[in-house]
């Protein structure tokens, strides 16, 4: 497998999984501040501050993906190199061929290994995230806040 073509096979992957960020809050113009910074609310907002665990999940997912894709390109490269040492015995050539196989067998395996160890690990931080928005929601609507005038 060439260089070219393990870059290939990385792009695709990130492509299907880009990474974006994402700001949850609301317009200007819907009672989020204003350019100066200001609350357009007297309590300050709308209360609607919420974690999104998108990006941890699509983390996950990308690993996931990335894990697939190295193991079927694995198999790829493993098809490849089959029947090469036929007519080729004896060739200097043939033991370099083997050793580079080995050598990328052996790195394939490294990160297939290692999505697979970041996948779940990434999904439990996209619950425990999830989880702790709960109970900040929870905590939150426990105190009590005056609305009208001042006291």
């Amino acid at each position: 497998m060439a260089w070219d073509e393990w870059e290939q096979v990385k792009a695709a992957a990130a492509e299907r999984h880009t990474a974006q960020m994402q700001l949850n809050q609301l317009p200007a113009d819907q009672g989020g501040g204003t350019s100066t910074g200001e609350s357009k609310t007297e309590s300050g907002g709308s209360g609607t501050l919420r974690h999104s665990g998108g990006p941890w999940t699509r983390a996950a997912g990308t690993a996931g993906d990335l894990r697939i894709s190295t193991e079927s390109t694995k198999k790829n490269l493993l098809s490849g190199h089959a029947g090469v040492s036929k007519g080729a015995e004896g060739l200097a050539s043939l033991e370099v061929l083997k050793s580079v196989l080995t050598s990328w067998e052996r790195r394939l395996e490294a990160v297939r290994d290692e999505c697979e160890s970041l996948e779940p690990k990434l999904r439990a931080v996209a619950k425990e995230m999830g989880e702790r928005e709960g109970a900040i929601a929870a905590s939150v609507r426990a105190v009590s806040v005056p609305t009208g005038g001042r006291e």
